[in-house]
């Protein structure tokens, strides 16, 4: 079972939802205030188990509603993910990976552990 883990940085307060083996699969912005990041982590648990996936790497890519987890490439060529809210805020990011699969499991992971009730701080 997954859980979210709350920290504070220096300039706020974020989050990781973390699997079941204790790898982080997202995380979020850095937030002013830890209910603002509270709220961003029932955003997340809200969200990401009706998100449709957007893959915006394939050419004529279908547009997706929000909520949605959009599959994009960065500069390394990697390949990632950003949860967006149903107001199109992003509210959770992935790491790089090297393969679209490793990605879309991914977001698999995330939907299958956002419902979780584990809240650490």
């Amino acid at each position: 079972m997954g859980k979210f883990v709350i920290r504070t940085t220096n300039t706020g307060v974020k989050f990781d939802l973390k699997a079941g083996n204790g790898e982080v699969i997202a995380t979020s912005e850095v937030y002013s205030s830890l209910d603002a990041c509270k709220n961003g982590v029932e955003s997340v648990k809200k969200n990401a188990p009706v998100a449709n996936v957007e893959n915006q790497t394939v050419e004529g890519y279908a547009e997706q509603k929000h909520p949605k987890f959009e599959i994009y490439q960065d500069k390394a060529g990697e390949y990632r993910f950003r949860l967006k809210a149903t107001n199109g805020q992003i509210i959770a990011v992935s790491e790089g990976y090297k393969a679209l699969a490793s990605c879309e499991n991914g977001i698999e992971s995330v939907k299958n552990n956002a419902d979780s009730d584990v809240v650490e701080e």
